[in-house]
This record gives structure tokens, sequence and C-alpha cells, in this order.
């Protein structure tokens, strides 16, 4: 089946051939994808995590509150909190940048031959948002070159914000109940197999039904756990090291941009289903990075049966660094 947000990730080739490099991830690999100076970066992650501190206020204010629900036409949701915060980001983001170009979920794409442009996710989660479920946040992400920058992962209901720079590491701000919050790095996972890995995905029944990866189920079953965690906290988790994959399909450019650059500083991998980067394609692995090939192996290995669990629940995790 096609695939209306980007090239098909099962094209031969992707994952034999050149596309694919097992090589490709950790902090210094990552850190020479920047595209300008750390001031610069800086200034940009500073002006972006101003800006969630006024859509984490908009979110709160209509969480768990009446809203005014519409269904868009590919039967998503969106609230006047997604519309109020995307307008105010983008007012913000051409007054401090009047040259800069705008990727939005709601509002689309604004000067988009820009060498620089901001993704804007105004509520990532918004089904959560609207069922009173606390995993939401806004994501802003700023690209140069056609290469993500700067990520910022905002969720005011958790009061855990994540952010990441080229060159500048991954990090996690939670709120502390007894004093000032401080920044804490944070890196992938160093788990080597598959059988001791925790793997998260957003909906089975889309990733199975996507056609693109006829081994998720073996892959399931061969892990150590699994649990739904969808959207940007899948990726949060991953980039923490509280988890080693996260699947989704379905998914779109301002839902990848910041959690691209969180994963990869943290030491992690991000590709579609074929193996190749970028947020195009419509699908998405996200892993610690040594497991990437395993993870992308199993997806495509429609023989994959996986091991079988030991019996309920959870199987015991051997330690493997």
């Amino acid at each position: 089946m096609g695939y209306p947000h980007g090239p098909d990730p099962r094209a031969p080739g992707r994952f034999d051939g050149e596309a694919f490099d097992a090589t490709a991830h950790g902090p210094a690999w990552s850190a020479a994808l920047r595209r300008g100076t750390d001031a610069e970066l800086r200034g940009w992650l500073a002006f972006a995590l101003s800006c969630c501190d006024t859509a984490d206020e908009i979110a709160l204010r209509h969480f768990r509150r009446d809203l005014e629900i519409s269904t868009k036409p590919d039967r998503s949701l969106v609230t006047q909190a997604d519309r109020a915060i995307e307008t105010l980001l983008r007012e913000r983001v051409l007054a401090a940048y009047p040259g800069h170009g705008l990727v939005g979920e709601e509002y689309g794409t604004e000067a988009g031959d820009a060498a620089v442009r901001w993704y804007i996710d105004p509520i990532d989660g918004t089904h959560n948002f609207v069922r009173g479920v606390p995993l939401f946040g806004t994501l802003l992400a700023v690209e140069r070159d056609g290469e993500m920058q700067v990520g910022v992962l905002s969720a005011p209901a958790l009061r855990e914000r994540w952010f990441a720079w080229r060159g500048g590491g991954a990090w996690v701000v939670r709120a502390d109940p007894v004093g000032s919050a401080e920044p804490r790095r944070i890196e992938a996972s160093r788990v080597r197999a598959v059988a001791d890995a925790q793997v998260l995905y957003g909906s089975p029944f889309a990733i199975m039904d996507s056609g693109w990866a006829p081994g998720f189920a073996g892959l399931i079953r061969g892990a150590w756990r699994d649990r739904g965690f969808g959207d940007f906290w899948g990726y949060a988790l991953v980039a923490e090291g509280a988890a080693e994959a996260m699947l989704e399909v379905g998914i779109h450019p301002w839902d990848l941009a910041a959690p691209l650059v969180l994963v990869e500083e943290a030491g992690g991998r991000m590709s579609d289903f074929g193996g190749a980067r970028g947020v195009e394609a419509g699908s998405v692995v996200a892993t610690n990075g040594v497991l990437h090939a395993a993870v992308l192996a199993a997806l495509r290995d429609p023989a994959r049966h996986g091991d079988e669990r030991s019996g309920p629940g959870d199987r015991p995790m051997s330690q493997a660094t």
C-alpha cells in the first residue's frame, strides 16, 4: 500500500544499501550535524524554551476543562488550545526571526524554502488532551539546511520538559517540589539484545495493517517487555534510557522533528521502517542506537516468531551492556 505522507519505507535497497549505516549514531556523530555556532543554537533553544513556557500556560488553562473539539479530514481531533498555541508560536517566531520559515500541524507551511525553518506541533497527543490524560506536550524544533538543530518537548501536565541541540547533548528538567528544577543530562541505554529490550509503540494494529512490518508481532514476542506508550513520550523514554525502541506509523514531520534531535543527541537512532533518516516517510523506528539494525531486521522478517515468554507477565531481564 502507498502512504500519503512520504516515500514507501519498504523501497528496495533502503535497508541493505547506503541508506542504512549501523555506525551512524552517538553524540560525536550527532554533533557533526551542527549547522551553525553553538551560541547561535543556544539562542534558538532559549527562545524555544521561552515559547514553550507560554504554550504550557495555554494548554493547562484548557486541560480538563470544557473544550471546543473539531474533527479534521484525517479524523484526528483539534481543539481551541491547539489553534491558540500554534497561532501564538507562529507570531512569536516571525517577530523574532522574520526570515525564517514555519511548518506547523494546524496552519501548514510558510516560507517553506527558507534556510531555517521552525516545526510546530502545538499539542502532540491531542486525543490524550481531550480525554484528560496528562500525556500531551508542545513540540518545537529548528531546522537549518535540511538538518534538525534544536528540539524541545514540553509536557506541562507531567511537569517535565526535554530539550537538545546539536553538540550540546540531551537534557530533561523535572519539577522539584522542594526547590528549583535543574536540567539533567540524559543518554540512551546500552542494552544490546532484543530479548533484554523494552519496546514501545503507538497503535499495534496500525503498524500491522501498514504492511511495512511483517515481523512486528515476532519482535514484540521476542522482547523483554512491551508497552503502548505513543506520541512524544515514547521518544523521551528512549532518549532517557528507560526503553530501547519506539515504533509508530501514520506520523508527520512536526511529530518527529523535535524527538529526532533529542534521541540522536542522547546517543540513539531514528529512521523510517526502511532504515532511512528523515521525518517525511510516515513511519519511525527510534532506538538506543546499538539495537537499531536488529530491530529493523526483525520488523522486516515475516518468518520471525520471537522467543516465547517464560510465563504470564514480564520475563526477567538480564543485564546486557
